[in-house]
């Protein structure tokens, strides 16, 4: 299968060591794995958020990682799981440290 555009790997990491978003920015579209989510499976938690402590390797870098992805331009999230977001990865990024690590 061929993704169309050309998509800029951008390292999140703290999920896993190797968590990766791909962003197409003349799109406007963000594709965020589980680097961050708007719902969490284990707990049942909704909006954006980072995956619960019991399958993210290192809080540290998760929590460091919403500052990259808090600078990323474009408009639609598409999380690991859970709904899309429209509104851009800053405002996803903002939510999810509000939320904390659970």
């Amino acid at each position: 299968m061929e993704v169309p555009g050309q998509p800029q790997a951008v390292p999140l990491p703290g999920h896993t060591p190797g968590s990766t978003a791909y962003l197409w920015a003349d799109r406007g579209l963000l594709v965020t794995g589980d680097a961050l989510v708007t719902y969490d499976g284990l707990t049942g938690a909704r909006g954006p958020r980072l995956v619960c402590r019991g399958f993210t390797h290192d809080a540290a870098a998760a929590l460091a990682s919403l500052d990259i992805l808090g600078s990323l331009p474009g408009r639609l999230v598409l999380p690991g799981h859970g709904e899309p977001l429209d509104g851009g990865p800053a405002t996803a990024a903002r939510q999810a440290r509000a939320a904390g690590l659970s």
